[in-house]
């Protein structure tokens, strides 16, 4: 990257040595105490006119009309923007203009965080406004933002929407660009609804350890490191499954935990190789239960980010009213790829995969396949939030198989939108059933999937012990938060999403 300065940069360089010059630190230790915000102001100011007769606040400095001994100036806060009055003789009482004429006029740029003194009154054509009695410069910005231009109501028309910027200089994007702002404020929201959820029914918050000795709780490639005290590989999680079930085995109930998992595998408009997942367990449920208890939280989820249960996501209304659709995975596979997989071999599968132009290898098992033909034909028509229910065995070692239906287990994975957001199962719970499915795991990363499962024999040492009936669920919070907010990309719902690094010379 070209650090050379630019024109500007160097301009305010030369007005932070004289600011300095003058005796004023343009990053001043004090504390500048905040009473008020523009929020406030805006919502509160017409109907209780007497709190604001001395205000202060800070922020930072968007825009500002110059008319001599006057101007008017727009200042950013956390809760967005209001407009200042600043006049030269409120600002500077004596004979001395400096503060004015040359740190206001010449050494302020935009960009700056300033803090204002004064109170609050209403313009001649009608706009809340700050009459400023001080003001203190609180930060000197010494990089110009992009220029947006914003008309007389705040809108935005003209916001910088060039990806590379807005996901590198994430910082610079909450600035100029409100509705970005709005996007993680909600999915705050979301994630509190589910917290508050889960608190409420009685389950305990944990943690559990990001650095593993073994990847398990799902098939993915991790990220590998070395301990040098240990001297030994460590994994990064790519999920938490297994820890949170120890702990039902130990003698919770019901625990949850919002996880940091990382997998080592591609990037795209849905996926970024750290993503959050929340996973919860309950003992003594179903996925039957599991069902009920998600569809109920969701639509919670969906009230307390957007105030309603009809979001609109792209071209389509969604709702999120529980309860949801129910489908069997055979029959999805039947209605839209127009064939009857559940009792087809691997090499039938092969042959259905090639006849539909669907791109496999020879590392995938029954499973894959199965699910490959889901992916390429069926999960895309799912756009209203449908739970999709009873897998293959092969597809699933970590569920208990179904009580009633043979070469099938108990799991369901929640469809909304075309994708998945959350997958869980009533959960296996005999010991010697998961050493075989395990094992099976070993056979198929022998034949090359290098997404196939470890053998975890501690987490087969703490089943023994006997895990009661547990139901599970993991649920994509980063999935969730593009439906909720209305956004195309993951990389909208991640303040600082993955980016190859930048080269600076």
């Amino acid at each position: 990257m070209h650090t050379e300065l630019s024109e500007q940069e160097v301009l305010r360089r030369q007005k932070l040595a004289r600011l300095r010059e003058l005796g004023i630190n343009p990053y001043p230790a004090e504390e500048f105490t905040v009473n008020v915000t523009a929020k406030d102001i805006h919502e509160n100011y017409e109907r209780d006119k007497t709190s604001y007769k001395s205000v202060r606040i800070a922020g930072r400095l968007m825009s500002v009309r110059d008319m001599g001994k006057a101007a008017f100036a727009n200042l950013q806060d956390a809760s967005g923007r209001i407009q200042i009055y600043v006049r030269r003789d409120d600002i500077c009482t004596g004979e001395d203009k400096t503060l004015y004429n040359e740190v206001w006029k010449k050494l302020t740029d935009l960009g700056d965080i300033i803090g204002i003194e004064g109170f609050v009154f209403t313009t001649q054509v009608g706009e809340i406004s700050i009459h400023a009695t001080n003001f203190v410069l609180l930060s000197k910005s010494l990089r110009p933002l992009p220029v947006v231009k914003v008309d007389e109501s705040g809108h935005s028309f003209d916001e910088v929407v060039d990806p590379e910027f807005r996901y590198r200089q994430r910082y610079a994007d909450l600035i100029i660009n409100p509705k970005v702002k709005e996007t993680f404020v909600k999915r705050t929201k979301m994630i509190n609804a589910l917290r508050g959820f889960l608190n409420d029914i009685g389950l305990l918050e944990v943690d559990t350890p990001v650095l593993q000795p073994i990847p398990g709780g799902a098939a993915a490639r991790p990220f590998i490191t070395h301990h040098n005290a240990l001297d030994t590989e460590l994994f990064l999680r790519i999920a938490n499954e297994l820890y949170l079930k120890r702990l039902i085995v130990g003698g919770f109930d019901g625990v949850f935990e919002f996880s940091r998992n990382f997998r080592n595998e591609g990037m795209d408009r849905t996926h970024n190789p750290e993503f959050t997942i929340l996973e919860f367990y309950v003992a003594y449920k179903d996925y039957e239960w599991m069902m009920r208890t998600c569809e109920t939280m969701l639509e919670k989820a969906a009230i307390n980010a957007n105030g309603t249960t009809e979001l609109q996501v792209g071209e389509n209304t969604i709702s999120f009213a529980a309860p949801f659709r129910r489908v069997t995975l055979f029959d999805a596979i039947k209605e839209y790829a127009g064939i009857d997989v559940a009792n087809m071999d691997e090499e039938q599968l092969r042959a259905a995969c090639r006849e539909m132009h669907i791109h496999i290898d020879n590392t995938m098992g029954r499973a894959k396949l199965i699910d490959k033909i889901f992916g390429e034909k069926c999960e895309g028509n799912f756009i209203q939030p449908t739970f999709i229910t009873d897998y293959p065995v092969e597809m699933s070692p970590l569920t208990k198989k179904h009580r009633s239906k043979e070469g099938l287990v108990e799991r369901f994975e929640l469809m909304i939108n075309g994708k998945e957001v959350a997958n869980a199962y009533s959960e296996l719970n005999d010991p010697i059933d998961q050493r075989e499915r395990f094992e099976e795991q070993v056979s198929l990363k022998d034949r090359g999937d290098d997404e196939a499962m470890y053998i975890d024999h501690d987490f087969l040492r703490a089943l023994e012990y006997g895990m009661p009936p547990t139901a599970g669920i993991g649920i994509g919070i980063d999935r969730l938060a593009m439906l909720l907010t209305n956004s195309h990309s993951i990389q909208d719902v991640l303040f600082f999403p993955q980016m190859r690094p930048e080269k600076f010379d």
